[in-house]
């Protein structure tokens, strides 16, 4: 996958993750406290990888890649969180889930390549 997939691929995963939030129930306090934190991690994730595309360096392209895969693993979690406290259904997360997982895969993939271990 080359740098402008990846681009598109991470901005329409912030986008379902906008999406998700307003699913969320408004009156489950903790469902409000993980949207919150969800929409930060998961719009993390393409702002991150859009800033590692244009890094200066090579140390600064493993740093900010570094992050996206920070981020995407932290956005799964709050996905696992939602689904393991019934706050939603396992079955309308499940893609999701699954796309994070694999972002973070596809990061972790780079950041091995690019620092050279």
């Amino acid at each position: 996958m080359n740098p402008i997939e990846l681009k598109a691929r991470t901005k329409t995963f912030a986008l379902r993750i906008i999406k998700l939030t307003r699913a969320i129930p408004k009156n489950d306090d903790a469902g409000r406290v993980i949207a919150k934190q969800i929409v930060r991690s998961g719009t993390s994730v393409a702002a991150n990888y859009r800033a590692s595309c244009r890094a200066r360096s090579r140390a600064e392209f493993v740093s900010k890649i570094g992050t996206v895969e920070e981020e995407s693993d932290e956005t799964a979690l709050w996905l696992e969180l939602l689904i393991e406290s019934e706050i939603m259904p396992a079955k309308k997360l499940s893609a999701l889930l699954e796309e994070a997982s694999a972002l973070t895969a596809i990061m972790a993939t780079s950041r091995k390549t690019a620092s050279g271990k």
